[in-house]
């Protein structure tokens, strides 16, 4: 018998409830929180307003951040 996408779903949420608690749920469900607006387009266009010496100092802090392991 195959379900429902609604059934899954609710079958899924029940089963999160159960192992992980009312606020582990709650904690799980805020990382898959859809956002609003269009994130590509928004980032071109503040991209396209910097030079490129401000993005190789962008690049540079990144990898400086990133070997820190921060």
């Amino acid at each position: 018998m195959q379900m429902s996408g609604e059934e899954i779903r609710a079958r899924g949420l029940a089963l999160l409830r159960r192992e992980l608690g009312r606020a582990g749920l709650a904690r799980f469900l805020q990382h898959f929180e859809t956002g609003k607006g269009d994130y590509t387009r928004e980032r071109e266009k503040e991209l396209a307003k910097l030079t490129i010496a401000e993005l190789r100092q962008r690049v540079r802090r990144g990898k400086k951040k990133n070997s820190r392991g921060g």
